[in-house]
């Protein structure tokens, strides 16, 4: 989609000047190692093909194996498809800022991508939670398991997480199209942020910067508060158990989760982190944080879901051997 919009490579540092009339931005690739810049987008075209690659099977399995077709791999596949959005979404941009210098985004095409990448990252956090109320359920409730979470539920919180992720948001990234950027148009990223956008803008940003804070506390800061205690009520359920071997069974259907999580919430609060106490550090800090939080989540889910979870692991051999056969 975002083909459609004409790149424009012809900016040339003059642009960086005070223009509040100006609708261009430029994107930032690895400042001081420019020259590196196709070395540099080796591994991270790798990362990005891995990542897809990776998500891509886990959607065929979860798609063709009957064996899978339960609750927990149907969220692992909702999760899968939102880090292939992540990924196609900033992907246009990365490269092309690598590979051939092109810098420049429209405004226009800078908000849209913005959204996406915002509505996914949101959805992701939605992905985990809804994960972790499907092991909370597992673990404490397993007699009523399937009755719980059936396919229509299942659709439902799908439908209203997706609406949650993609609604609530979509205020402050209309009121960037009337903001002016008086001050400079450089961004911090090889990609369009919120965060980075309203630090451009010379107009009144306040309700901007509070609705997002209120947004992330409502929405990724909730879920993380529902993960960490559904994570609770799931040890107490645990230590319950008589069985030390039960004990450890029941636990280990959670580390996958745990460890994706992780994988997604760490680079989140450092990015975080890096745009607001440390905007005077480095700026090679906020490139390299910006992409571990685009790149790290989709490249680590599928390989620990396929280490981990001996179903998906057994589904991928099985893939493999009858490629191998044909």
């Amino acid at each position: 989609i975002f083909a459609r919009f004409l790149y424009k490579s012809d900016i040339m540092p003059n642009a960086l000047s005070i223009n509040s009339s100006s609708s261009n931005f430029l994107l930032t690739g690895f400042p001081g190692l420019e020259w590196a810049h196709h070395w540099i987008s080796i591994p991270v075209f790798s990362v990005y093909l891995t990542a897809i690659l990776g998500n891509a099977i886990i959607l065929h399995i979860v798609r063709t194996d009957p064996s899978l077709h339960q609750p927990m791999y149907y969220f692992l596949a909702m999760l899968a498809s939102t880090d292939l959005g992540l990924c196609v979404s900033t992907m246009p941009t990365v490269l092309g800022v690598l590979w051939l210098d092109f810098r420049g985004i429209h405004l226009y095409a800078c908000v849209l991508q913005l959204y996406v990448v915002h509505s996914f990252s949101f959805m992701e956090s939605a992905m985990l939670f809804a994960m972790a109320y499907d092991r909370f359920v597992a673990i404490t409730n397993p007699l009523r398991y399937p009755t719980i979470l059936t396919s229509s539920r299942i659709v439902k919180i799908t439908v209203v997480l997706g609406f949650r992720s993609t609604m609530l948001i979509i205020p402050p990234v209309l009121r960037l199209l009337g903001f002016s950027y008086c001050r400079h148009n450089l961004l911090s990223h090889s990609y369009c942020l919120h965060q980075d956008m309203i630090r451009l803008s010379c107009s009144n940003t306040r309700f901007n910067s509070f609705y997002a804070l209120t947004v992330i506390l409502l929405s990724m800061g909730s879920d993380f508060l529902f993960i960490l205690l559904s994570y609770v009520m799931i040890f107490h359920s645990v230590l319950a158990i008589a069985s030390r071997r039960e004990q450890l069974k029941a636990l280990n259907t959670c580390v996958s989760h745990i460890l994706a999580v992780l994988c997604f919430y760490v680079p989140v609060l450092g990015l975080s982190i890096v745009h607001r106490f440390a905007r005077h550090s480095s700026p090679i800090i906020p490139i390299v944080m910006g992409n571990v939080y685009v790149l790290f989540p989709p490249l680590m889910n599928p390989v620990i879901y396929s280490i981990k979870t001996q179903q998906i692991r057994r589904a991928i051999v099985r893939v493999i051997s009858l490629g191998q056969a044909r």
